[in-house]
């Protein structure tokens, strides 16, 4: 199947490359801004056209990669040409392809939403980290395996969801990233405070916040679980406590309760009632 695109950003431009070199047939770019086009398509050494009914005619299969907001509206340009059997995409995490594509059914194409499991941040360089991410496909039924099997071919690991649960799909990845992401900046905030430079705070959590995500994610979570919660400190999580504000203090709290049914499960001989009714109390 000939892949195009519409949208020759960071996701249109590494998605387009890695098909490209792993030997799919992709035949180029469309944007409203023409040099994006012109830049993706030198890139993936395909064409860049010059408008959607362009792409249309020459793409079986047609990757929608523009930001969330205009996915829609873009959907509206393309359904005014003639679209029976084509395949049409979007990448975004947060959006199913029914929400994305409304009335798709009357035109007689098929929906898709293919959503790399990656923080897509290069144009011209995320492109190499796609052979290690891992997708999620969710869509139309009745053309759903050939889509599975046009991503297997292109060496592109992933599971099949329901549309419905793409929200929870999305969040979970929002916990795994993002909100992360909060935490280790609060990390770096409390080294300052004892006398780091936020450079040289963010080299001193570089082993410890690697190796940990990379124990969870190979033996899971339970298994890298240490600290006070594992070990049933309360002395050490009041001292915790004492430094917080009364905000810190009720994450602090919330997140250390997650932890517990970690905590039991590595160490189910272990009696963490008294830690329970602690942070009940506190």
């Amino acid at each position: 199947m000939k892949t195009g695109f519409i949208g020759a950003g960071k996701v249109g431009c590494s998605l387009g490359k890695y098909l490209s070199i792993r030997g799919m047939k992709v035949t180029g770019y469309y944007d409203r801004n023409t040099e994006y086009a012109k830049e993706a398509s030198q890139f993936t050494e395909t064409k860049a056209f010059e408008s959607i009914e362009s792409i249309l005619s020459e793409s079986d299969v047609l990757f929608i990669t523009v930001p969330d907001g205009l996915i829609r509206e873009v959907f509206e340009e393309v359904s005014a040409f003639p679209i029976e059997g084509k395949y049409i995409c979007h990448c975004s995490g947060s959006i199913s392809s029914e929400d994305a594509f409304p009335g798709i059914g009357s035109t007689g194409a098929y929906e898709y939403s293919v959503h790399p499991l990656l923080a897509v941040s290069s144009r011209f360089e995320t492109y190499q980290e796609l052979t290690d991410a891992f997708f999620t496909l969710e869509g139309n039924p009745s053309h759903l395996s050939d889509m599975s099997d046009y991503l297997t071919r292109a060496g592109i690991k992933h599971q099949i969801i329901d549309p419905a649960a793409k929200s929870r799909y999305h969040l979970a990845a929002v916990f795994s990233s993002n909100l992360v992401l909060s935490l280790i900046g609060e990390g770096i905030g409390l080294l300052q405070e004892c006398g780091f430079t936020e450079p040289d705070a963010r080299a001193a959590l570089r082993t410890l916040v690697l190796g940990n995500v990379q124990h969870a994610v190979d033996s899971g979570p339970a298994a890298a679980l240490t600290g006070p919660v594992e070990r049933g400190d309360i002395a050490t999580i009041q001292r915790h406590l004492d430094l917080l504000s009364a905000e810190d203090q009720q994450l602090y709290r919330l997140l250390s309760k997650k932890l517990l049914p970690l905590a039991k499960a590595k160490n189910p001989d272990r009696d963490y009632g008294s830690l329970e009714e602690y942070l009940e109390i506190h």
